[in-house]
């Protein structure tokens, strides 16, 4: 009897072996083992007339945030409890259309420096940034984001972020956050955590 039930639970075990895995549909698998994520891409603004044709010729780091250097002394878990501050990644060519696109903010945003006003601090009105950026096309559904003369856009391609102030006009080309700051755009790091 117990000879018995060890062929029977042996042919059960191989059955369901050669049976896990299989793929039972017609469909041909992709080649590619991550998963595909569809989604719908932001439109597109303060985007240059001509694509630039400047590629940089070196490659470009295309991931930043929270890499752990070899010899760290961090927590274990330091880079997954910081997953959320990693960007996306650039390649040399989104990188170039995001510094052309830059170059167009900047460009409306220095109109606001010269126009003058700026409040405390140095600051301009959201207002006068915000009507800056949408000569350009950028609106909420760019993920525009404006607070204390701080700006971040996404144009479609990368985020343009920086700071306009009396003092000040900058600009840096990123990828969007994985986790941005709630109640932002893609393009504002998350000051908390997961």
């Amino acid at each position: 009897m117990l000879i018995r039930r060890l062929a029977a639970s042996a042919a059960l075990v191989a059955i369901a072996v050669t049976g896990c895995g299989t793929q039972k549909s017609e469909q041909t698998q992709s080649a590619d083992p991550r998963p595909s994520y569809s989604f719908t891409p932001r439109p597109k603004c303060a985007q240059p007339a001509e694509a630039p044709t400047d590629l940089p010729s070196s490659p470009v780091p295309s991931v930043t945030g929270t890499g752990q250097a070899e010899n760290e002394d961090l927590a274990p878990h330091h880079a997954e409890n910081h997953a959320y501050r990693r960007q996306g990644p650039l390649t040399a060519e989104k990188r170039a259309r995001g510094e052309a696109s830059a170059k167009l903010i900047r460009k409306e945003l220095e109109k606001v420096r010269q126009e003058g006003g700026a409040g405390e601090y140095g600051v301009f009105s959201d207002e006068r940034i915000a009507a800056a950026l949408s000569r350009l096309g950028c609106g909420r559904e760019h993920g525009v984001y404006i607070g204390n003369g701080f700006y971040s856009v996404h144009t479609g391609v990368t985020c343009v972020s920086g700071r306009v102030t009396k003092d000040e006009l900058t600009s840096e080309v990123h990828g969007a956050y994985a986790e941005p700051q709630p109640g932002t755009g893609p393009c504002v790091e998350n000051r908390g955590g997961h």
